[in-house]
């Protein structure tokens, strides 16, 4: 049976399931009857270097319902599992989880998240008509088990140190080349734990043209053959993006895979030289990636009513304008019409030094395709645990 919780029923002192419908007004009376909440998030993204200044605020601006946010941070590979046990033994104490497509597919395939779209009174706006395009399209792939809170094109780009590489690769071939005359001076990181890594898995099909780019099982032929050849100049794939970064900075390696976040934060941060460059392939296609609000089923209705709240509160365009940020998901809001002009000064500073122009035009000249979808992904991930980084 599925459950039904009543968000504005809770803010009214109900607090208990309801079937459908309101069951009261937002009083001060009912409110002053609740204890405020602490509320555990775990970040399995990385989002919260975006998005903190939201919870921030809200638990400011909510007193009575939150008394504050408990933070920790979690590998998305772990997460799933980790959801499940606690689920299995009835004694989930996760209120909310902040993931990427990687947890979300895990999470759907084992029916791990709280359908949200599907409650009668969740409180939401018309998440269509608020998203940016590319941003409602990622909505769909949670199948409502989670709301989208950060959206970017992603990539995959090719970052390198000009003073290493005398000559980018414009293919995916004159990429292996670079790495046969070079050596372990490539690198990417495990595709389930990291952006840049899984960006780069999904772009492959379609500059090596394999016959079905969605199908990583029937249709990857290429890449998967490419990737095995790759594999042979690769020294190791580290378990994060963060691990990558360093190595490029300190000049260990030459050059890596990016996204148009992890190329301006880390330079923006000063782990990788600002005199970095990116390059792109030929016939390029993005494909973006997001950052979700999920809730895993088993969490108590009253936390859930507040979380609502709290979600819809970060769709506001002065909440996303802080998703800016310094560049790490750029640009950053899910929602439309939230110019840089709006982020806070820091963040309009960081873009202009450390952004890269070329980014407007590439966004708008080139395809931007969805990532897999959950059971596909899932499948890529597993075959290129088991084939590719087996052998490391």
């Amino acid at each position: 049976m599925t459950q039904h919780f009543s968000r504005r029923g809770f803010l009214a002192g109900a607090g208990a399931l309801v079937g459908a419908g309101v069951l009261g007004a937002h009083s001060p009376k009912a409110q002053a009857e609740m204890a405020p909440l602490a509320l555990n998030i775990v970040d399995a993204a990385g989002n919260l270097a975006l998005t903190r200044p939201i919870f921030d605020e809200f638990a400011a601006q909510n007193p009575s319902l939150v008394s504050r946010f408990v933070y920790s941070n979690a590998p998305a590979p772990q997460l799933p599992t980790k959801i499940q046990a606690q689920q299995r033994a009835k004694r989930v104490d996760i209120d909310m989880a902040i993931i990427g497509p990687d947890a979300m597919s895990e999470g759907l395939q084992s029916d791990l998240w709280l359908d949200i779209m599907s409650m009668p009174d969740h409180g939401l706006p018309d998440l269509q008509n608020l998203y940016q395009p590319p941003a409602w399209r990622m909505q769909a792939l949670t199948q409502g088990r989670g709301v989208t809170v950060t959206y970017y094109p992603s990539g995959p780009l090719l970052e390198y140190m000009p003073d290493m590489v005398s000559e980018v690769p414009q293919t995916p071939e004159e990429l292996l080349a670079w790495a046969k005359q070079n050596p372990g001076k490539f690198i990417y990181a495990r595709p389930a734990n990291s952006g840049p890594g899984r960006t780069f898995l999904m772009g492959l099909p379609y500059l090596l043209g394999d016959r079905d780019p969605r199908d990583p099982v029937k249709g990857w032929d290429k890449t998967w053959a490419y990737l095995k050849e790759l594999n042979q100049y690769i020294e190791y794939y580290p378990s994060g993006t963060s691990a990558v970064m360093r190595e490029l900075g300190s000049g260990a390696r030459a050059m890596t895979v990016t996204t148009t976040g992890w190329d301006i934060n880390p330079r923006a941060l000063g782990v990788v030289p600002a005199k970095a460059q990116v390059g792109r392939f030929k016939d390029f296609h993005w494909v973006c990636d997001a950052h979700y609000f999920a809730i895993p089923k088993g969490v108590s209705p009253e936390r859930v009513a507040v979380l609502l709240e709290f979600i819809k509160f970060a769709l506001q365009p002065k909440q996303q304008a802080y998703t800016y940020d310094a560049g790490y998901f750029y640009p950053g809001p899910a929602v439309k019409d939230v110019p840089l002009s709006m982020a806070p000064q820091q963040s309009q500073d960081i873009i202009k030094k450390f952004g890269r122009p070329e980014y407007a035009s590439w966004i708008a000249d080139y395809p931007i395709e969805l990532p897999l979808d959950p059971r596909p992904l899932v499948a890529a991930f597993h075959r290129w645990d088991q084939e590719i980084a087996a052998s490391k």
